[in-house]
């Protein structure tokens, strides 16, 4: 039996992008726009390696990566043998194409998830995740949704505050050193976390910002302005027969690579996405209902 904690969301209303112009224009976080959100319900953390598992025995459905033979994993994850039989990403060192990594061999065919079924599973798709939640009668959230819970109130950046390092600690996973050479890990990580990691915000989620990506349900470049059309649930109509690979949808959190320097995509009104067919060693999701 499938088990996932879900967080009751108050019905609220609340400023959803961002407040200062620190992202990047074509990303449209500004100007914020005030929505009201109707109560649901929301995954206390993204989907574990545990859970995806439970819905591959069940369903024998095969993931985007393992159709396509390999996925994209971040260089430091890897031993220097998968490097040289791998293939490295133009103009983004740091990544490799690595033929067989999936969701059960994150880190090349010769890895397993068996010490990280806590963890959040990885290298899959919009494509897997909306199948994920065919499955379990559950469904993606919009950005708005997933803003509004993230936020749980708070309209700094972080969810806790107006300071990313609260009593000298790190209270979430991304990166520390000089990107994308050397991670110091003063968060604890070099790659992902347990889903279940650091503090909860004031709803009682978990890892709203870094560890990894989640996906959304709507696709990306929405205009903020835009989610105001789609009454109260705030969910775009998504006509399934006219998504191809190509298809861009919103990811929002950030990931254990952001980096001031690099992605600074991990603030709460922050916004991002990825083609739908996109797989990669930063990247999950978590589900409503």
């Amino acid at each position: 039996m499938l088990d996932i904690n879900f967080i009751d969301i108050p019905e609220g209303t609340f400023l959803m992008g961002a407040s200062t112009n620190d992202g990047h224009p074509l990303d449209k976080e500004t100007p914020q726009v005030d929505l009201f959100v109707e109560k649901f319900k929301i995954s206390e953390t993204t989907i574990t390696n545990t859970q995806f598992k439970e819905f591959i025995d069940a369903t024998d459905y095969l993931t985007t990566a393992e159709k396509n033979k390999g996925s994209y994993v971040f260089h430091l994850l890897l031993d220097q043998e998968t490097k040289d039989k791998s293939k490295q990403v133009n103009n983004m060192y740091w990544w490799y194409y690595v033929d067989g990594a999936c969701w059960k061999h994150p880190f090349g065919p010769n890895s397993t998830i068996e010490e990280i079924m806590d963890h959040p599973v990885v290298h899959v798709s919009w494509f897997d995740a909306m199948a994920f939640c065919e499955w379990s009668q559950t469904r993606l959230p919009s950005e708005a949704e997933w803003e509004y819970a993230a936020r749980a109130g708070s309209q700094y950046k972080w969810p806790w505050g107006p300071d990313f390092i609260k009593d000298g600690k790190y209270l979430a996973n991304i990166w520390q050193g000089d990107f994308p050479n050397t991670n110091t890990m003063k968060d604890g990580y070099l790659g992902t976390a347990p889903a279940k990691s650091y503090e909860a915000n004031d709803f009682g989620l978990y890892n709203v910002i870094g560890n990894v990506w989640e996906w959304c349900s709507n696709p990306r470049y929405m205009d903020l302005d835009s989610f105001k059309k789609f009454t109260y649930k705030l969910i775009p109509p998504v006509n399934l027969d006219n998504i191809d690979n190509n298809t861009e949808f919103a990811m929002k959190g950030g990931s254990f690579l952001c980096h001031d320097s690099y992605c600074n995509r991990y603030r709460l009104g922050a916004r991002n996405g990825n083609t739908a067919s996109s797989t990669t060693s930063n990247c999950g999701f978590r589900v409503c209902k």
